[in-house]
């Protein structure tokens, strides 16, 4: 019998050149599936989980709301002071309305060293508005960390004790930490046209840490996809839960977003940093939900994948598993990139010990070029049986290609390089 979800699982991993991915579906009772595709995938392995960490940061705000620390409605200067965005609600950062701007001034905060808040808050004047206050929906990691610092302040205790101590040691999310433990997965970016692989850096975020820090694993987020189905009134009210799940935009609440899947809303979050994407999902109502991590920076849609596992009737095709690539052969380097076929843009990848070339404007239909016998040849498409030639300049650079007088280069009609039949030449 086909596990279907297993196959969506392998499907994933091979089109969208995943190193590892895993993945569980659960009920109110524990885990009814779980599945693992690529090489070095682990169930029991710590992945990054990014912006799923907001989840608990509101989870965090709504236990100080109900404690009578804060109020929803304060304006965030009221605890923090006289910091650019002060006039933003809290109810606002939550549900990211408050029109301020998405990202920290300042480098890239997911690949490098956080700062304090002290530093973050005189770096991130209010100079950055997007929009006014409530006037539409704009996603800000740079909010959660205002909300983060809040709570700080208000219980005594520094984000990253607050949220080990007021919820992942009630939940038993023990393998869920602020920084990597051994045996963690590294994370990776693959090279779009090579196939290989790249580590990213494991920065500690510092003050933006309430907005993506974790680390965690399946079992631990299959815990805390169960508390967002409400299976810990005592850690947070029904009634507060439920506030959070309501939605304040289309698609979001207060820190949950709102997906809609066959049998309703599921309410959850889906993270990503360098070198990761995670998701978790979970249906209020059923309490049937699911995980998914894994350690590549892009190439799935999170929130689609994760639905197709927990509706579980699922009919696809498989797909050979991605292997990563390692040092190119000889006779490819510096041949996967950008090319143009005349005007037509076409994407030269290596992927699986082969050549795939495909238009961009028509991305469905692929031509496959493998190596034998000494030469390039074409083994699937208009060029079947063909040969590729990879034309180098005397320093050994790649000038241009040429298959059976198609020629492709680096630029569109290059006047350098042979042409044959000029720009009106069609393929038949």
């Amino acid at each position: 019998m086909i596990d279907r979800r297993q196959a969506r699982l392998e499907l994933a991993q091979g089109r969208g050149r995943l190193p590892s991915v895993v993945g569980a579906v659960f009920d109110r009772y524990g885990v009814v599936w779980a599945g693992r595709a690529g090489g070095g995938a682990d169930l029991n392995a710590q992945y990054r989980i990014g912006s799923i960490t907001k989840t608990m940061t509101a989870v965090l705000v709504m236990q100080a709301r109900d404690a009578g620390l804060v109020d929803l409605d304060d304006p965030v200067g009221r605890h923090l002071g006289d910091i650019g965005y002060a006039e933003c609600t809290l109810r606002q950062l939550l549900s990211h309305t408050s029109g301020m701007q998405s990202e920290p001034a300042g480098p890239w905060w997911e690949r490098t060293r956080g700062s304090d808040f002290t530093t973050l808050a005189a770096a991130n004047d209010g100079s950055g508005r997007v929009a006014a206050a409530g006037e539409w929906f704009h996603y800000s990691n740079l909010g959660f960390a205002l909300l983060g610092e809040v709570v700080a302040r208000v219980t005594g205790t520094p984000w990253r004790q607050l949220v080990t101590q007021s919820l992942l040691l009630p939940l038993g999310m023990t393998q869920t930490s602020y920084l990597p433990r051994p045996g963690a997965q590294p994370g990776f970016s693959v090279g779009h046209f090579t196939g290989v692989p790249q580590l990213e850096p494991l920065a500690d975020t510092g003050a933006m840490a309430p907005a993506g820090q974790l680390w965690s694993t399946l079992a631990d987020l299959v815990l805390w996809g169960q508390f967002l189905a409400g299976a810990r009134p005592d850690l947070l009210a029904p009634e507060s839960l439920a506030e959070m799940t309501s939605p304040v935009t289309a698609d979001y609440g207060l820190g949950l977003r709102l997906t809609t899947g066959t049998t309703g809303t599921l309410v959850g979050h889906n993270g990503s940093m360098p070198g990761f994407l995670a998701a978790v999902l979970v249906d209020s109502a059923s309490g049937i939900g699911g995980v998914t991590l894994m350690n590549a920076t892009t190439g799935v849609d999170q929130a689609a994948l994760l639905l197709e596992l927990i509706d579980g009737d699922l009919d696809h095709d498989g797909v050979e598993p991605w292997v990563p690539s390692g040092e190119l052969p000889e006779a490819i380097r510096g041949v996967p990139g950008l090319w143009f076929w005349g005007n037509t843009a076409t994407e030269v990848r290596w992927h699986n010990r082969l050549l795939e070339l495909r238009q961009l404007a028509v991305p469905d239909d692929v031509e496959l070029f493998g190596l034998g016998d000494g030469r390039i040849v074409g083994l699937q498409g208009y060029h079947r049986g063909e040969t590729l030639h990879v034309v180098r300049r005397p320093d050994g650079e790649v000038d241009h290609l040429e298959v059976a007088t198609f020629v492709l280069t680096r630029t569109a009609y290059d006047p350098a390089a042979p042409i044959p039949g000029g720009p009106h030449r069609q393929r038949a």
